[in-house]
């Protein structure tokens, strides 16, 4: 018997143009067809394409009706749907953006679901939600060192410096760009006292890039900030990562060395010699020797 021909076949197409790298499209399917632990699933049938945008904060707008926004604001981050919860956190950076004094009374709450939102295995809202903390940062700075953002904040920065050590590169990116404008947002000295804790982190990767931003904020810090935190503790932290496994986290360390070494012996005219005895006077011999070695004047 002769086959039948199919009446409903689809159409091919040989229309091989790459999608804009701005966009992720994720095809709806149905619920019975979607595979277990499916990053770019849609949690509901839908009969169309959803988009996800990643929005340089340059190009995110004030929000029309802010003061009713808000009111909806915690609610859409802690949605099912997860393309909800991707605008709202758009919208919280368009609050940090455009409207900081009404995202304040809330900003705990809702940098502690920024931070939870980037453990999701889903990289559109892995990377909005660090681009989120990106505008945070810019926004409030120091302020999310007070009390009542401290813990928020805690789990912000772990969160970072744990994406910012994986292998998916457009997120790992992101977070090394999050972790920058921190540096830059947040006074030097008491954000080394939240980063010191991990540069002996169990991760090397950690270790690492919590090493660069330590470099980057002492960089930042002049003398007496130093002598404030302790130089003797900093000069340790610099001598343990000379030895550590990963290249990033050895040149921190002699970019640590070298910013003390600046500091310290600016106004002396035998500089070596006061560096020299500055080293031994804080650390054990052979480790001296090793952070004396570091500096090229």
């Amino acid at each position: 018997m002769p086959l039948r021909p199919i009446d409903n076949a689809l159409p091919t197409t040989t229309d091989d143009r790459p999608r804009k790298q701005s966009k992720v499209v994720l095809p709806a399917t149905k619920q019975s067809e979607r595979p277990l632990n499916d990053e770019n699933q849609i949690p509901m049938q839908s009969s169309g394409d959803a988009a996800i945008d990643y929005i340089y904060s340059d190009d995110l707008k004030p929000i029309s009706e802010p003061e009713a926004r808000i009111q909806g604001l915690m609610e859409d981050l802690n949605s099912k749907n997860w393309l909800n919860v991707c605008q709202a956190l758009n919208d919280v950076r368009r609050f940090a953006l455009y409207h900081s004094s009404l995202l304040f009374p809330e900003l705990g709450k809702v940098a502690s679901v920024v931070a939870k939102t980037m453990k999701n295995p889903r990289s559109a809202l892995c990377k909005t939600s660090i681009m989120a903390a990106s505008d945070i940062f810019n926004s409030f700075g120091d302020k999310l060192l007070d009390p009542s953002t401290s813990d928020a904040f805690d789990s912000l920065l772990i969160q970072l410096l744990l994406k910012a050590s994986q292998d998916k590169r457009f997120v790992c990116e992101e977070a090394d760009k999050a972790l920058t404008l921190m540096v830059a947002s947040i006074a030097p000295l008491p954000l080394l006292l939240k980063l010191r804790a991990y540069v002996s982190h169990s991760n090397p990767r950690v270790r690492a890039k919590a090493a660069i931003s330590v470099s980057n904020s002492v960089s930042n810090m002049g003398l007496e900030e130093m002598e404030e935190f302790g130089l003797g503790e900093m000069i340790k932290v610099a001598a343990d990562l000379l030895n550590d496994r990963l290249p990033e986290a050895r040149e921190a360390a002699r970019s640590i060395a070298n910013c003390i070494y600046g500091e310290l012996t600016k106004d002396e005219e035998q500089k070596l010699e006061a560096w020299q005895n500055f080293c031994q006077s804080k650390l054990p011999a052979i480790h001296a020797l090793s952070v004396f070695k570091t500096i090229n004047p």
